[in-house]
């Protein structure tokens, strides 16, 4: 890639250019000054995760996170037996990677279930089995709160707040909270919020994707290009900055407009927008 090498913290998520093999990302973001990138299970265990390991730290490339792990609220002893051996799983391919941070998703409710409170303490249960399993392995524990539309089916973790309530249960360098923009722009308590992580060195990660609307791809595949939407991106990142984050920000879009379009110039243009709206 031509042009000025990429801002230092940008990390790219494997998902922004899912077009391309790993290989791929990781000589596009070599050539692009890209220093770090976000690695999802499914592709890198498709590789294979040790030469995954080894493609990309001979690459010089750092891993800012691996995603992901939880979906941790199911009520029956199988279903919960399952996610922890999976999560485990989770926890020794982040080692492999050298990931910094293994990112939780949480889990929806249960198939006729209503019980939102319910849902969050067997999450906080899994955990505790969970969470000593990954210290012994180095690997930190991100809980990621998901916009509310996703606390169904999803993620019954929803704000911030809700986040760090789960989080501060754990010792802070065993599990903290992801933040990202897409899931959390729209909250008035975020600025209050953030300080609390940011006291307790609770914030693991950084994302950030703009919010369009209507959204072009339903729920779950309408994230929109940094500059598109309605975030002030730049903004946020300084809100994460003031409570004391400065690790990677890793620029995250599920967005089959993306993934059609030539990856190299997809990422040039990732560059040239985290550059214009998140700096």
């Amino acid at each position: 890639m031509n042009g000025a090498p990429a801002p230092a913290r940008l990390s790219l998520n494997q998902e922004t250019i899912r077009q391309w093999s790993l290989p791929e990302l990781v000589a596009g973001c070599t050539a692009a000054g890209v220093g770090a990138v976000g690695l999802w299970r499914d592709p890198v265990r498709r590789f294979g995760v040790r030469e995954a390991a080894k493609l990309v730290a001979g690459a010089g490339l750092r891993v800012s996170s691996l995603c992901r792990g939880g979906f941790f609220t199911a009520a029956d002893p199988a279903g919960r037996a399952a996610a922890l051996e999976d999560n485990r799983r989770a926890v020794e391919e982040a080692a492999e990677l050298g990931a910094d941070v293994l990112v939780l998703v949480s889990g929806g409710l249960p198939d006729g279930d209503r019980d939102l409170a319910g849902a969050r303490e067997r999450i906080v249960d899994i955990l505790g089995e969970l969470s000593p399993y990954a210290a012994g392995f180095g690997v930190r524990l991100g809980i990621e709160p998901l916009h509310p539309m996703y606390a169904s089916d999803r993620c019954v973790v929803s704000t911030l707040g809700q986040a760090l309530d789960i989080a501060e249960r754990f010792p802070a360098e065993r599990v903290g909270v992801v933040v990202d923009s897409y899931h959390l722009w729209w909250d008035e308590r975020l600025p209050a919020e953030l300080r609390r992580a940011g006291e307790g060195g609770r914030i693991v990660s950084v994302q950030v994707a703009d919010w369009v609307t209507p959204l072009p791809e339903g729920v779950l595949l309408g994230r929109g290009q940094l500059g598109d939407g309605s975030i002030d991106l730049r903004a946020f990142r300084e809100l994460t900055d003031a409570a004391g984050y400065q690790g990677p920000v890793e620029v995250e879009i599920f967005q089959p407009g993306l993934w059609a379009r030539d990856g190299g110039e997809v990422l040039r243009e990732v560059v040239e927008r985290y550059r214009e709206h998140v700096g």
